[in-house]
């Protein structure tokens, strides 16, 4: 029996993920959309597709037959929305999987720490730029320490909507936050761009690492590390992808930066750079909407693990 879910946010986000689910869940069936717009697209599209709507919000969904059926909801709206609906839901056992950088609930990335998280009653999604550089700030702290990561997310400005940009304080403070507690690195920085090119570009995303104390045999072993990420998420984002190879360079005895992101600037010894293009699948955002399409994927990725632990498969 599949588990029975539920979107909130008839917008761009909240679409893709609903259309995810009809498309490609093996373990979820869609029981609502919910928007607050009763002209969306989101909730016009929803009800083409025979998925029972309401534009009432949380409240709304709540007042929908079969309401009490429904066991996890994705919340694509707000951070601020997010708190609230988390007050309403929480306490009736509904699981929720949070698209916002609310951050009420543990950082999730399903690459990298998903099975420690699968009892939490919510789980919070990071960032798009979270979910595309932290497995790689993983992946490299696996080998060696991180002393400090950095990540630049380069976004199309057409891919940003109301809730990206009403979001940005969250996005940098949540995704440098989730880069220390998820990735491993001692301290973390994240930086968005939205680009206005046109036509637009797909979504780019640069981490710079500064690892401590690296050998020839661990550089070697960064380098096989990040690739095995990258597959470990292409897995369910396959639109991710390194750029080019990755780039070791060794930092100078003198460099200045050393006292300003390492407590002991001597071990501060390489600097990583790994370069990623993020595709995105197309089902209802367009491919250029990588930042989008990794959230929508990688939440549902999440339920599509919490469905199959409740289902015993």
């Amino acid at each position: 029996m599949r588990t029975k879910v539920a979107v909130i946010g008839s917008g761009n986000i909240g679409t893709d993920l609903m259309i995810k689910v009809l498309r490609t869940a093996k373990h979820l069936e869609i029981a609502a959309m919910v928007g607050i717009d009763p002209d969306s697209d989101g909730l016009a599209r929803a009800a083409r597709l025979g998925v029972p709507t309401t534009h009432d919000g949380v409240e709304g969904l709540l007042a929908l037959p079969g309401a009490d059926e429904i066991r996890i909801v994705f919340d694509a709206t707000s951070a601020k929305a997010h708190r609230h609906h988390h007050e309403v839901l929480a306490p009736l056992g509904k699981r929720l999987v949070d698209l916002t950088p609310a951050a009420i609930g543990p950082f999730v990335v399903p690459a990298v720490n998903l099975e420690t998280h699968l009892d939490a009653p919510n789980l919070n999604m990071v960032t798009c730029g979270g979910q595309a550089t932290i497995p790689i700030v993983a992946a490299i702290s696996r080998v060696v320490p991180v002393a400090h990561a950095e990540i630049v997310a380069s976004i199309a400005s057409r891919s940003a909507g109301p809730g990206t940009r009403a979001n940005i304080d969250e996005f940098t403070e949540t995704t440098a936050a989730a880069i220390s507690e998820v990735g491993g690195a001692r301290r973390g920085k994240a930086i968005i761009i939205l680009n206005p090119a046109e036509p637009p570009l797909m979504m780019r995303d640069t981490v710079f690492a500064l690892v401590e104390a690296a050998e020839q045999g661990q550089l070697d072993e960064i380098r096989r590390s990040v690739e095995k990420m990258v597959g470990d998420v292409s897995a369910y984002v396959p639109g991710y992808r390194l750029k080019q190879d990755v780039q070791i360079e060794e930092i100078p005895a003198g460099w200045p930066l050393r006292t300003l992101v390492a407590e002991d600037p001597d071990r501060v010894t390489h600097q990583v750079s790994v370069l990623l293009e993020v595709e995105g699948a197309a089902h209802y955002l367009p491919s250029y909407a990588g930042n989008l399409d990794i959230m929508t994927s990688a939440a549902l990725q999440v339920a599509e693990r919490i469905a199959a632990a409740r289902a015993g498969a």
